[in-house]
């Protein structure tokens, strides 16, 4: 945890502030090592440019915290008492001008609470480098992320083996889930899509319970285990019982995008370079109307995080950096066909960390 916090004050340090405050969230578990639940209690971590780092700590939680082995000031408070006399005690104790905060995970009641025990207190928005800070992953992330990408891989072959005309999309999610779990996962790493027919042209479908797959149609899933901190996120579609010239064609399409994606990707490379070769190979198709989206984002403790790979974002991509490359084309009442990988940049090129086929696979 030192270390770790030593991140963070050189970063206080080099955006001129006194302090970044951390609260529940990717960042305070990078922070800490231990995760801890974002409800409605205050929760703030305070990590000065110098000096020990201070606690706003719900007092049902000091027997977790104490897990923590933290070095620094504790201010706890009672669900009966209120949390004011806590931002109190921590603006005595760490005077503040500037704040840095996480603009994207701390919420507004929280921002008003540091406020008004420090009404002179300007607060920033940081998110940016906070998070940036999270971009390089070191060995053991991606030790966490490959573990996390392999049992999501088995779960997958062991849903497909069973997929069948008539079965609900709801019916395939639930095997999903129920086969993260069986293969390891410490969670999920977000709610699974599991799409079919024209509900895969949506690219953030929700299962449906009314429809059962019926031969011909695209299948899409979108989904990922959590472990040990980290998240995979996979996606492939796959064609029940049969596949149309059109699905064909679309598919292969998407793959080709995919692939080139990989061809240019090394260290220095930036997100606009990546998405601009991505997205060029589905504007050159025929189905250039059916792009919805830009081609990826950063992956980590997070599902979406920095970088976001999408045209206009000149961020040069350094080696351990890792991003999904996720072309699709959606067919509005029609079909949808995505194919993502995880994937580590390294110097002299990338590496792809998801292992699943991504030829057209029939299933059923």
């Amino acid at each position: 945890m030192t270390q770790l916090l030593a991140d963070y004050r050189q970063l206080a340090a080099a955006l001129k502030v006194e302090a970044i405050a951390l609260v529940p969230g990717p960042n305070f578990m990078r922070a800490l090592g231990h995760s801890f639940m974002s409800h409605e209690r205050p929760f703030v971590l305070v990590i000065p440019a110098e000096g020990k780092p201070a606690a706003i700590v719900p007092n049902l939680e000091l027997g977790s915290w104490e897990q923590v082995g933290f070095d620094g000031a504790v201010f706890d408070w009672r669900d009966q008492d209120g949390y004011a006399g806590a931002f109190a005690a921590l603006a005595a104790h760490l005077p503040m001008t500037r704040l840095a905060v996480e603009g994207q995970v701390m919420r507004v009641f929280v921002h008003h609470a540091l406020k008004q025990a420090m009404p002179d207190v300007e607060i920033i928005d940081a998110e940016r480098q906070i998070s940036g800070l999270r971009m390089i992953k070191t060995a053991a992330d991606i030790a966490a992320l490959e573990a996390a990408i392999s049992l999501s891989e088995r779960a997958l072959h062991r849903v497909l083996e069973g997929v069948r005309v008539g079965q609900t999309e709801k019916e395939i999610e639930s095997a999903l889930i129920q086969a993260l779990f069986a293969e390891g996962a410490d969670d999920l790493a977000f709610t699974p899509i599991v799409a079919a027919g024209d509900n895969s042209a949506r690219p953030h479908a929700h299962a449906r319970a009314d429809y059962k797959v019926q031969s011909g149609d695209a299948l899409l899933f979108d989904f990922g285990g959590r472990k040990d901190g980290f998240c995979a996120d996979i996606t492939r579609t796959v064609f029940v019982g049969e596949v149309s010239e059109e699905g064909r064609a679309v598919y292969d399409t998407v793959l080709r995008a995919n692939l080139a994606g990989l061809e240019v990707t090394r260290a220095g490379v930036t997100a606009h370079e990546i998405d601009d070769v991505v997205t060029g190979v589905l504007e050159a198709s025929p189905y250039a109307d059916r792009i919805r989206t830009k081609t990826g984002h950063g992956l980590g403790r997070d599902v979406h995080e920095a970088p976001y790979i999408m045209r206009g974002n000149h961020q040069e991509l350094p080696a351990g950096t890792v991003y999904t490359n996720e072309p699709g084309l959606y067919g509005p009442g029609l079909f949808g066909v995505r194919i993502e990988d995880d994937v580590l940049i390294t110097e002299d090129g990338c590496r792809t960390l998801t292992t699943f086929p991504k030829e057209l696979m029939i299933v059923g």
